[in-house]
């Protein structure tokens, strides 16, 4: 099973080229361990700060870092938790001011800027010299090293995702409507659940902030294309995508709420978990919230739909991972609590409550990973021989930017008819191209 999780971090052979023609044989910008030392004695403060703050998530980190004082007294951690919509610009802003927490829960995708921006310690030695390095998902680390400009470790990932569809079986059995496989399926459930009499709606889509990823996930879900960018030239534009989005956004207010054009992550998971809406496509770390809303007969995860050909496809580099700030004053205490966060027992905890999978290779044969079915979708999609994977150019400083600044807009302006599929899709190809072309352009002197 392990193994074929390791297909998830595959990286690609492109980026993975650019980016060693781009690195630099010059003096390495990681201070020595041995430059910051602190007296084990003295009393020390460090600074965490989550990603994705919230009453499910918050008091899981709290009684982690709990048990990481107890531990080691001579630490204190206090805890800062950003709310997920708003924490990239949070980071960003705290990186801007040179006042940066000591270690914090950061996305794959935002691993490249922060490392341009000399914002992040690389960890590469700490890395080595630990006990538990190899249970450590190697292909996440890999990936993780790939898709920074001078190759080093930035980030060790505690946790991966996948993109799937929950659905509410309860409902589905009543009408004798047809758990979707394919995307002929996933339009015609979405028909046959929408009961608007009783204020029901067969689907929610995430208009609001971060709906761009799960867009981009649905889109190459259908199209089964797996290459982000060949010869300079973006595939988000390709008339696959374009027959996608029309089917797709064509869906709104017709068989989904009116406010998706503004609802975020929790006003859409809210939508699912109230009772409004029968289907949802997130990922399955929001199994936590299901579990406390429903009762485990109400929800169900299955995997996106297959493409025409039958094939699975998933988004590779659906991780998080711990880091650790330059500017820490402690910097082997921020190691020791990032290594704590990704020992076997933090991991499984973690894990366990949100529901997603471990990257600590002993977690993963216990007894709640095996009897966690949503988990087991996720092998059963990964696990896949067939299953495709395509690489976002997470590589590219300015990705992350382009989702939040042209995507997320774009979105909006097409379901308000403000825009048409094909000029969003042409404005999101040519700023993933302009971008390619300037880091080719860098790195390729």
């Amino acid at each position: 099973m392990y193994k074929g999780i390791l297909k998830t971090v595959a990286v690609s052979s492109m980026a993975a080229m650019l980016i060693l023609a781009g690195c630099s044989s010059g003096a390495s910008n990681e201070p020595s361990t041995s430059e910051k030392k602190t007296d084990t004695n003295e009393k020390v403060t460090l600074t965490f700060w989550d990603e994705n703050a919230g009453p499910q998530r918050t008091p899981i980190w709290e009684e982690l870092i709990k048990r990481f004082e107890d531990e080691n007294p001579n630490i204190d951690v206090e805890y800062v938790g950003l709310p997920k919509d708003s924490a990239k610009t949070k980071y960003d802003a705290s990186i801007a001011a040179e006042d940066t927490p000591d270690v914090g829960s950061v996305q794959t995708s935002w691993l490249p800027e922060f490392a341009l921006r000399e914002a992040l310690l690389p960890l590469d030695s700490y890395f080595d010299d630990w006990e538990d390095k190899d249970k450590i998902n190697t292909g996440a680390i890999e990936f993780n090293k790939d898709i920074v400009f001078d190759n080093k470790l930035y980030g060790i990932p505690y946790t991966q995702n996948l993109d799937i569809l929950w659905v509410r079986p309860d409902w589905f059995s009543e009408k004798g409507t047809k758990v979707p496989e394919n995307w002929d399926e996933f339009f015609t459930a979405i028909e046959e659940q929408t009961d608007k009499s009783n204020n029901r709606y067969g689907y929610t889509i995430r208009g609001g902030a971060g709906g761009s990823f799960q867009l981009q996930r649905l889109m190459y879900a259908y199209s089964g294309e797996e290459n982000y960018i060949e010869d300079g030239k973006s595939t988000i534009n390709s008339k696959e995508h374009a027959e996608f989005l029309k089917k797709y956004f064509a869906l709104y207010k017709e068989y989904t709420p009116q406010s998706d054009i503004t609802n975020g992550y929790k006003e859409m998971i809210a939508g699912f978990d109230t009772g409004a809406v029968a289907m949802v496509q997130h990922n399955i770390g929001s199994y936590g919230e299901h579990n406390e809303a429903l009762e485990p007969s109400q929800f169900q995860a299955i995997p996106l739909p297959k493409t025409a050909d039958g094939k699975y496809v998933a988004e590779g580099g659906n991780t998080i991972g711990i880091s650790v700030f330059k500017n820490s004053e402690h910097p082997d205490e921020a190691w020791k609590l990032a290594a704590f966060l990704n020992s076997k027992e933090s991991q499984s905890y973690w894990n366990q409550q949100v529901g997603q999978i471990p990257t600590n290779s002993d977690v993963l044969d216990e007894e709640w990973v095996k009897n966690s079915p949503h988990i087991q979708t996720a092998f059963s999609v990964y696990d896949n021989p067939e299953t495709i994977l395509y690489k976002p150019p997470f590589y590219l400083p300015e990705y992350r930017s382009i989702l939040d600044t042209i995507v997320d807009p774009g979105t909006q302006a097409v379901m308000s008819g403000k825009m048409t599929v094909e000029e969003f899709l042409d404005e999101w190809a040519t700023a993933i191209e302009e971008a390619q072309k300037k880091y080719d352009e860098h790195f390729n002197q």
